[in-house]
């Protein structure tokens, strides 16, 4: 009777380490053939082209889908080397609603929401940016300012790669409107603001 108990653990034994076998058999089959493929280190000489080139590079003249930017106005805010007086396209009221989102999030950290260079950043203990405000800027070209974005300026980092150049004009026509809200002659203002103002005083 003993042996007749044990037969069902030895098959259970016998077929575990089978599926074991099995598994190891099938696992073999298993390469690592594109982590092991041949591959080029950089700037090691190869035989792909002919000349030892790894890569080729691209064809003079020719540039990335979309990104052709022929017009210079839009581009680079300059005609002829000169900073543009004017904007590439009509501005809204819409586009400002838009810019001043743009200026809140990319703009004001530094600049603050006024435009005088007190914003969060500097309140930290960061260096603080010029105000908007001052003469020299507000008699700035939208162009310049485009430049500025577009490159950097002092301390600033280009922000060409995070704002679109649609966005960085209509960052640039808010900043124009915020420069105009500080300044405004009072002669230009509607009446229900000189009423405003005068209840100041």
């Amino acid at each position: 009777m003993r042996p007749t108990k044990r037969l069902p653990s030895i098959l259970r034994r016998a077929g575990l380490i089978g599926a074991m076998v099995l598994a190891l058999v099938v696992l073999s089959g298993c390469t690592m053939t594109m982590r092991q493929q041949p591959r080029v280190d950089p700037y090691r000489p190869a035989p792909f082209f002919g000349n030892e080139r790894s890569a080729l590079p691209p064809v003079e003249d020719t540039v990335p889908y979309g990104e052709a930017r022929l017009d210079a106005f839009l581009y680079t805010g300059q005609v002829d080397g000169q900073y543009v007086e004017a904007f590439p396209f009509e501005i809204t009221q819409e586009d400002l609603e838009y810019g001043r989102q743009r200026y809140e999030i990319y703009c004001a950290p530094c600049h603050g929401f006024t435009g005088n260079g007190d914003g969060m950043i500097v309140q930290r203990g960061f260096r603080a940016p010029q105000s908007f405000n001052q003469d020299r800027l507000r008699e700035a070209a939208p162009g310049y300012f485009f430049y500025a974005i577009t490159n950097g300026f002092g301390a600033m980092p280009s922000y060409a790669n995070r704002i679109p150049v649609r966005d960085r004009w209509l960052i640039i026509a808010y900043i124009k409107a915020l420069q105009l809200s500080q300044h405004a002659p009072v002669e230009q203002l509607p009446p229900e603001d000189v009423a405003k103002l005068e209840a100041t005083q």
